[in-house]
């Protein structure tokens, strides 16, 4: 063999290895780890706080834009066409920047204001009651100079649910955006009844951005020893509050080693460095914007661009204006863009990445394809789990997953993450040997609990910081005696699968799997396999109860395409959907029940399921609600006779 074929061959085994054990991958994420040992020095000197890598990283890069800002116009022009008769959105915002510099004064002169004029001490809880807008970046780093800790107020909440997060908090004082005053105006006079102590501020934003950009005003920055230096890295540097979908909010306590994971090794696997621009459109009071979006931006140097608010209409266009190379998404972001009406600016971006949780596999490749978009970072990881699992996909290769590493990764890895298995008849409980009294690992392409390890099963504080001044539900989120005899791990609630290649994917939250006929039904699968009948834009799936039935029916909101929306329109779907359900689910997973309806997501672009668990059959509460129901092979109108018969048993479903 001559010295050329040798050389080809040996190229061809590298390559053949990389495609198998991605080994680039896991050297890379090893290189990265490398030089940012000494944080772990840092940390238990008395400089845990990200401020300090921020302040390095604005000290040396004074010249880059750090924030830019499509400011939507307060009184903006008529939306004009152009040749081609599509809307121009440019004349609607107004882009602001500001470099590192000007980031870092305005940051001290606000932490003067807030030590001398408002008497915030690093002893302080102070609520963030802010749109999305550098307004908010600059309160949350003048109060991490201060050393105090920022509580993200969701600006949506109001009434008790608001008063608890203040509550429960200890917070003193909260800082309020004047564009997001209403709910917080609403519930004032249950603020001063219940939490009589917590001092409301309403910002003047136009004033205040005047003092803050003047250079005559006075500035600080705080010393060292003031900073909260006995702080270790699993100490709070942020409270994030759940949705509160199952009950009242919960305080996510967001530790210092997160923010600091996030910026160095989250940053590195997506690809943000000192030249990116990532935008994010998403709340920055949750943690996919605030510590995923923001942090990383800011540790290296780069732009964090900042939408107010996520419009499908104009998105592409901001992205244009501020040039962006990231983007983020959550949830159901990426089909909502999807489904708008084309536009020029779909074509005339700069970004390349797109990355968040949530991103359905029956839409990704499209997403990627429409929108020139080269990699997708899919993440699993919720507010208060103490480590997060990532997938950068590019090409063909690991769509859909949540989780793909080298072997070298994987490896380790499956030391501090596993699938337990569930209890067939309760996918609640987790399974345990009746011989052992321990859980057992998921063979292949089973669902199970993702669990993650806790280190120190007695200071779990370390590993699982949990939720602030709320000890019950911290502690139901541990599971003990789970390998052996003293171990501890972290519940996530969610049920994952993996593959041969050790590449895990989100199946579903426990308590959205329900059984029915003695099988276990998945509502994500149910929900994946709908949008494949191209009839509709999305759907929610859960479980009913019939009564004289045994476990839950599946039940499908589901929101048609524009061309299924009317009334006379709905049998077609109909159609349309149990011709490819038939072929696509087994049987007991096909929807017995369908409601035609639009959907609502949340603040988040998540839609709450809740709301549909229990759905009043055959008419709704209002008992005029038009739902249909499977009756053999055809979808027909769930009237009051039908219901009977299926109470009765005279119908089957």
């Amino acid at each position: 063999m001559s010295g050329l074929e040798l050389l080809a061959a040996g190229i061809l085994g590298t390559s053949l290895l990389e495609a198998k054990y991605h080994l680039s991958e896991d050297l890379s994420i090893l290189a990265k780890i490398i030089p940012n040992l000494p944080y772990l020095y840092h940390a238990k000197h008395g400089k845990a706080s990200y401020w300090y890598k921020f302040e390095k990283t604005a000290l040396s890069k004074p010249n880059n834009t750090a924030i830019a800002f499509p400011r939507p116009k307060a009184n903006p022009p008529p939306i004009k066409l152009d040749s081609e008769g599509f809307k121009i959105y440019d004349d609607q915002f107004t882009t602001e920047t500001y470099t590192y510099k000007e980031l870092y004064n305005i940051i001290l002169r606000f932490s003067h204001i807030l030590k001398y004029d408002y008497g915030v001490t690093a002893q302080d809880t102070i609520g963030v009651d802010c749109m999305n807008k550098p307004l908010f970046i600059f309160l949350w780093f003048a109060l991490w100079n201060i050393g105090a800790t920022p509580a993200f107020l969701n600006f949506n909440t109001k009434d008790k649910p608001l008063v608890h997060c203040l509550k429960i908090a200890n917070v003193s004082q909260v800082f309020i955006d004047p564009d997001c005053a209403g709910p917080i105006r609403d519930t004032e006079e249950l603020i001063k009844q219940d939490a009589p102590t917590c001092k409301l501020h309403y910002m003047n934003e136009p004033e205040l951005l005047k003092v803050l950009t003047d250079p005559s005003t006075p500035k600080y920055r705080a010393p060292d020893n003031t900073r909260n230096p006995q702080h270790q890295d699993y100490d709070c540097c942020a409270l994030i509050y759940t949705s509160g979908t199952t009950g009242l909010p919960k305080a996510g306590i967001m530790s210092w080693r997160k923010a600091f994971l996030a910026g160095v090794m989250f940053g590195h696997i997506v690809k943000i460095k000192d030249s990116s621009n990532v935008l994010t459109a998403m709340p920055l009071y949750h943690s996919t914007a605030a510590m995923l979006g923001v942090c990383p931006t800011l540790l290296v140097g780069a732009t964090v661009s900042i939408s107010q608010k996520f419009s499908a209409t104009s998105f592409w266009t901001q992205a244009r204006l501020v040039g962006a190379t990231h983007i983020q998404y959550v949830g159901e972001v990426c089909r909502y863009l999807l489904h708008a009406k084309p536009h020029p600016d779909q074509d005339r971006h700069n970004v390349r990445v797109a990355y968040g949780n949530g991103l359905r596999r029956d839409i990704w490749q499209e997403f990627k394809k429409r929108f020139h978009v080269e990699a997708v970072g899919e993440f699993y990881a919720s507010t208060e789990s103490p480590i997060a699992t990532t997938n950068m996909q590019y090409g063909e290769y690991g769509v859909g997953a949540c989780r793909k590493f080298g072997t070298i990764a994987s490896a380790l890895l499956s030391t501090q993450q596993t699938l337990i298995k569930m209890e067939p008849d309760d996918e609640e409980e987790v399974y345990r040997n009746p011989k052992t009294g321990f859980c057992e690992v998921v063979g292949i392409n089973q669902p199970g609990e993702l669990l993650m390890k806790i280190q120190n099963p007695q200071d779990t504080k370390a590993s699982f910081q949990g939720y602030y001044g709320n000890k019950g539900a911290t502690s139901k989120k541990i599971l003990r005696d789970v390998f052996k005899k003293g171990d501890a791990w972290f519940r996530s609630g969610d049920l994952l699968k993996w593959d041969e290649d050790s590449m895990l994917y989100f199946v579903d939250r426990l308590g959205d799997t329900f059984r029915w006929k003695s099988e276990n039904v998945s509502a994500t699968e149910v929900e994946n396999e709908l949008m494949g009948s191209k009839t509709i834009k999305q759907s929610v799936v859960v479980g009913v109860r019939v009564p004289n039935h045994e476990g839950r029916a599946c039940f499908a909101v589901l929101e048609p395409l524009d061309e299924f929306a009317d009334e006379s329109k709905h049998a077609e779907a109909l159609k349309k959907i149990y011709n490819h359900v038939i072929h696509t689910l087994p049987k007991y997973a096909i929807p017995q029940f369908i409601k035609i309806s639009g959907i609502e997501a949340s603040h988040n672009h998540k839609v709450p399921k809740n709301q549909f668990k229990n759905q009043k059959l055959p008419k709704g509460e209002s008992g005029t609600e038009l739902i249909y129901w499977l009756n053999g092979d055809n979808y027909e109108e769930l009237t009051e006779e039908a219901w009977a018969t299926i109470i009765s048993g005279d119908s089957k479903l």
